[in-house]
C-alpha cells in the first residue's frame, strides 16, 4: 500500500501533442505485477483450504509445506518493491489509517462477533490479531520501520540479522503479530532494495521469458514439490509446518540448541530461490484474470469467512479419496478467490474494506483521499479513466 505512482507499475507515456489538443499521460500497467499479486492471493487461499486436510493426506501436507514455504514471502517481496524509504507525508500517514488500522479494527470486530454467534464465547483483543489479520498489522510496522532501514549500509544483513535473532526471544511472540513481522522483514526489505537499484529493470528481468529460466523454474517446483511429499514423515516429525509461520520461538518449536536459528536461515533462502521461480513462471502479459490482481485486498480479507464454516464444521476431514477431493479443493479455492475479487463484492463490501472516513481527520484536505485506492501490495487504481484535456482557445488567434 503506497502512495505514490511507481514507474513500472504506471509508466508514463506521453502522445505527440496534435493542434490545440492536449492529452493527459495515462498511467500504463504492468500486467506482471498483477498477474503477480492474483497468484499469491490464490495460493494464501488454497494454503488455508487445504490446512484441514494435511491431517489426513500426506500429499495434502506436502502441498501446504510447498505453498507456505514461499507464498507470504513472495508477497512481502511485493508489497516492499512498491513501497517508499522517504519520510511519509501527510496523505501517507492518512493512508497508513485508511488502508490498515481501519481495516484492522473493522474485521478485527467482525471475528469477534462470528466467533460470539458461532462458538457462544469471544475474547476481544486486538493485541492479538484474527487468523489473516496479522499481515495487515506487518505491512503497517514494515511502512514504519523503511524509511529508518533505509539510512543504514547493508539493510538487508540488518534485516536478516534481525529476523534470525528474533527467533532466540520468547518474549516476541504474536502480540501485534510481531514475531512474524521481523520473521518476514528481510523479504519487505529485499522487494525495496530490488526496486531501488532497479535491479528488474536494469537486467530486463520482465522481458520475454527465456525457455532455460522457465525449465529451471518447473526444475526448482518439480525438486521442492517431491521433497515436500518424499520427507514428509521427516518434516512432520520436525514440525516443519510451525517454522514456516516464522511465528513461534525457536525453544517452542522443539529448536534448543544454539544453532536453530540456522534453520531459519535455510528456510529464507529456500523462500528467495522458490520465489524467484514463482515469479519467473508467471505470465508477463495481460489476461482475463489480471485485473483482479489490483483487488487483493478483498480476498485477503474476505476468503476467511468463506472458508471458517467448512474448515470448523469438520467437512474437510476424512475426505478419501486424496486424487479426488484434493483437486477439487484447489479449484474451489481459485474460484473463491476470483469471486471475491469481482465488482458486485467490491460495492458491497468496499465500505469494509477500503473505508474512506473523512470525518475522521482534522485536515478536510485528507477527504480526497477517495479518489484512487490502493491494494495492501502496493497497486493504486484511478476511480475512472483520464480523460482528454482541451485548453481554453487563445483569443489572439481569433483576431
Amino acid at each position: 500500500m503506497t502512495d505514490h505512482a511507481n514507474a513500472s507499475d504506471a509508466a508514463s507515456t506521453a502522445p505527440p501533442l496534435t493542434g490545440s489538443t492536449a492529452i493527459v499521460r495515462a498511467k500504463r500497467r504492468t500486467p506482471f505485477w498483477d498477474n503477480a499479486r492474483f497468484a499469491c492471493i490464490v495460493l494464501v487461499v488454497l494454503g488455508h483450504a487445504v490446512q484441514r486436510l494435511t491431517y489426513d493426506s500426506d500429499i495434502a501436507l506436502g502441498l501446504y509445506l510447498l505453498i507456505y514455504a514461499f507464498h507470504m514471502p513472495a508477497f512481502a517481496i511485493i508489497s516492499g518493491y512498491f513501497s517508499k524509504s522517504d519520510p511519509p507525508n501527510r496523505r501517507q500517514m492518512a493512508r497508513v489509517v485508511t488502508d490498515i488500522l481501519l481495516p484492522y479494527f473493522i474485521f478485527e470486530g467482525l471475528w469477534t462477533l462470528t466467533k460470539w454467534i458461532v462458538e457462544g464465547s469471544a475474547n476481544p483483543n486486538l493485541t492479538q490479531p484474527s487468523w489473516t489479520l496479522w499481515f495487515l498489522l506487518a505491512l503497517g510496522i514494515f511502512r514504519l520501520v523503511l524509511p529508518y532501514l533505509a539510512l543504514l549500509r547493508w539493510p538487508l544483513l540488518w534485516t536478516v540479522a534481525i529476523s534470525i535473532g528474533a527467533g532466540y526471544l520468547p518474549n516476541i511472540d504474536s502480540t501485534f503479530s510481531l514475531s512474524r513481522t521481523l520473521g518476514l522483514l528481510p523479504f519487505f526489505t529485499l522487494g525495496w532494495w530490488l526496486r531501488e537499484h532497479d535491479v528488474v529493470e536494469r537486467f530486463g528481468l520482465l522481458a520475454r521469458r527465456r525457455w532455460g529460466v522457465t525449465v529451471a523454474a518447473v526444475a526448482v517446483f518439480a525438486m521442492a514439490g517431491w521433497s515436500a511429499w518424499f520427507f514428509v514423515d521427516g518434516w512432520r516429525a520436525m514440525n516443519l509446518r510451525e517454522w514456516l509461520f516464522y511465528d513461534d520461538n525457536y525453544a517452542a518449536l522443539g529448536g534448543t540448541e544454539w544453532w536453530a536459528g540456522g534453520v531459519r536461515l535455510a528456510l529464507m533462502a529456500v523462500a528467495i530461490v522458490l520465489s524467484a521461480a514463482f515469479f519467473a513462471l508467471l505470465p508477463r502479459g495481460t489476461h482475463w484474470w489480471t485485473h483482479f490482481g489490483q483487488y487483493t485486498m478483498y480476498v485477503y480479507l474476505l476468503h476467511s469467512f468463506v472458508l471458517y464454516p467448512f474448515r470448523e464444521s469438520g467437512v474437510l476431514r476424512d475426505l478419501e479419496p486424496t486424487w479426488l477431493w484434493l483437486p477439487i479443493v484447489i479449484v474451489a479455492s481459485v474460484l473463491i478467490a476470483l469471486g471475491l475479487a469481482t465488482r458486485p463484492v467490491r460495492r458491497v463490501f468496499r465500505p469494509l474494506v477500503e473505508p474512506r472516513p473523512a470525518w475522521l481527520f482534522a485536515d478536510r484536505a485528507l477527504a480526497g483521499l477517495e479518489g484512487r485506492r490502493s491494494d495492501p501490495t502496493g497497486s493504486r487504481r484511478p476511480r475512472e479513466e483520464p480523460k482528454p484535456v482541451r485548453p481554453r482557445p487563445d483569443p489572439r488567434q481569433n483576431g
